[in-house]
């Protein structure tokens, strides 16, 4: 079997298959080339998208736990100064209780001389029993004097009459005019003194009873876990 050449036409013919063979064969390889690389694109962009969301998820969390944080340290602040407030106006009602009661103190030495006198009679005694010595001084207001002289001496029998022992007091009218009232007794070597003033006796009694009278005015301190 013999072959024969080919003519032009069918050769142009041929050349044109091979041409078209291979174009088909190059678009089908971009095409491959191309959803190739859309897929890398969308993985590489949901990866981008996903890291961006990740950092603004973090940065948001920073912002809400700063937040909390700010909201918290002013919450805080605005507690501890409505406390400090509160104990500054109880602090000030407490003051103005102890100012009256010095006032009503004062008062009584200078309205009712009969219960001021027994008043005196009465601490002296008590000092008197405290130093236990044949010689004490008794410190008193200028304006006392005279009051505290007889208290002194019904004292003295008094205490006599408690211990069998004999007690000289010398009234000294030294104390400021400013106190209360009361006496100061001080023995022969002032080495012991017995300060029976009603500034101190209130003030004693404000140490004393501060706890419970904070209690009956104010209530229980629900922040307080131990009591004496």
């Amino acid at each position: 079997m013999s072959s024969r050449a080919l003519n032009d036409d069918e050769v142009l013919s041929e050349m044109n298959k091979m041409v078209a063979f291979i174009k088909q064969e190059a678009l089908e390889k971009a095409r491959e080339i191309k959803v190739k690389a859309d897929e890398e694109f969308a993985i590489e962009k949901a990866k981008l998208v996903k890291q961006e969301q990740q950092a603004i998820d973090a940065q948001y969390e920073k912002k809400r736990k700063g937040g909390e944080v700010a909201q918290k340290i002013t919450q805080s602040t605005l507690t501890n100064r409505s406390r400090l407030k509160l104990l500054h106006r109880r602090e000030e009602h407490l003051q103005d209780l102890f100012s009256n009661a010095r006032s009503q103190l004062t008062q009584l030495a200078a309205s009712d001389s009969g219960a001021y006198t027994q008043f005196l009679e009465g601490v002296i005694v008590q000092g008197f029993l405290q130093i236990m010595e044949p010689s004490v001084i008794v410190h008193t207001r200028k304006q006392d004097a005279e009051v505290a002289t007889q208290a002194a001496e019904a004292a003295s029998k008094t205490y006599h009459d408690l211990t069998g022992q004999s007690v000289r007091p010398e009234i000294q009218a030294d104390l400021g005019e400013e106190g209360a009232g009361g006496v100061v007794l001080v023995n022969a070597s002032t080495r012991i003194t017995v300060d029976n003033t009603l500034d101190e006796r209130l003030r004693l009694l404000e140490d004393r009873m501060l706890p419970e009278i904070r209690r009956d005015l104010f209530g229980i301190n629900e922040n307080r876990k131990f009591y004496t």
